[in-house]
């Protein structure tokens, strides 16, 4: 049970949530002895700063300076007990001659760590009070885990996104590697079965029969060189694309109901494209059908081509059933299909041909549940 839920990807993250949790834990445990230790320093920076205000003539303050011109990472504001400043150090040299900048600065240091308080008198009181902030070691450690989360994060995006690209390569070899073994194995029966009609088209009676038996051998050698196709770069050339389409809905008519209507609307008869017709028919092949399931033996295929000065599109609609937002977002995953029968690797297939062979797109423009379907097809015209 529990090996079902844990897998590389889940134990890849599992150890970087624990990299970075323990890293936060130890980086809080530095921080806060870092701040701790800084206090201190600021308690004898106060310290040393008082005896040699108060050192009578002839006192030896070198240990006191020493300890003054050390602290040279902590800033310090030194105010009155009103606030008033007095003096700073380890400022920015060039924003605190601005007096704005300073009394900023010195606003962030109250809201920051409570200040060291060096009473000079008590009735009437007066206090010299030292507000300081944080040195850019104790920064640069509480800033450490948050840049070590991204980095982390940015691996695992990385690794995933390399599993993915890696299986999707593989994927994309054994299909290639069937397509090509298919049309390979089609190649025997279909030359030998084109030399029986030919033997056929010698006999008396049967010319009919062998003239049905040719063109149904000739579909079947379109599909074998179809599969022969997929896995190798195609040959593109310049065609009309209406002529294609409209080759396509003449075959497809025969194979559908007399219920259904087929409309191509178009804005000229010859609009060019480069594509690999034989490819292309199969996508075009594919989207028919897949309407004319969606249609249920009764509606409206609509198909429109118009074109821009870079693209030709042709939207594919129908009348049918429509699609969820569900079945929209795995429409064209391999092995995903709505039908009783088939392996849902028709779409992929189209999409594969469009966008990897053609350099274009294929995506559903429009479905509404109950209304219809429309998928687009984008081409290159150059």
């Amino acid at each position: 049970m529990l090996r079902q839920y844990i897998n590389f990807r889940t134990g890849l993250t599992i150890l970087a949530i624990a990299i970075v949790t323990g890293t936060i834990f130890y980086s809080n445990f530095l921080s806060k002895k870092i701040e701790k230790e800084e206090r201190e320093k600021i308690g004898q920076w106060v310290e040393a700063n008082k005896f040699i205000a108060t050192a009578p003539a002839g006192v030896d303050i070198t240990l006191a300076s020493q300890i003054l011109q050390q602290n040279d990472d902590i800033p310090i504001i030194w105010t009155n007990e009103k606030d008033s400043i007095v003096d700073f150090r380890n400022l920015d040299p060039e924003l605190s001659l601005s007096h704005a900048y300073v009394e900023k600065k010195l606003n962030e240091f109250q809201n920051g760590n409570p200040p060291v308080v060096l009473v000079l008198n008590q009735d009437p009181y007066v206090a010299d009070k030292y507000y300081y902030g944080d040195s850019k070691l104790l920064k640069h450690i509480r800033y450490f885990p948050i840049i070590q989360l991204l980095v982390v994060a940015m691996f695992i995006i990385i690794t995933i996104y390399g599993i993915s690209i890696r299986n999707k390569a593989t994927q994309n070899q054994v299909w290639a590697g069937m397509a090509k073994e298919t049309a390979h194995q089609l190649g025997t029966p279909l030359s030998s079965l084109q030399g029986w009609i030919e033997i056929l088209k010698n006999k008396e009676g049967v010319a009919d029969i062998s003239s049905e038996m040719e063109r149904d051998i000739e579909r079947l050698r379109l599909i074998s060189d179809r599969f022969g196709k997929i896995g190798s770069a195609p040959h593109l050339e310049m065609n009309n694309v209406v002529a294609q389409i409209e080759s396509m809905v003449t075959y497809m008519k025969r194979l559908a109901s007399d219920r259904v209507q087929f409309q191509v609307n178009t804005s000229s008869d010859k609009m060019m494209a480069s594509i690999s017709p034989p490819l292309f028919d199969w996508v075009i092949e594919n989207l028919i059908k897949n309407a004319l399931d969606a249609l249920g033996g009764k509606g409206v295929i609509n198909i429109q081509v118009k074109s821009s000065s870079s693209h030709l599109y042709v939207d594919i609609s129908d009348t049918g059933k429509g699609m969820t937002n569900q079945q929209l977002s795995k429409i064209f995953s391999p092995g995903y299909t709505t039908k009783k029968r088939g392996w849902g690797l028709g779409l992929s297939l189209c999409k594969r041909i469009i966008e990897q062979y053609h350099k274009g797109q294929l995506f559903v423009k429009h479905t509404e549940p109950g209304k219809g379907t429309t998928f687009r097809i984008v081409l290159n015209v150059n």
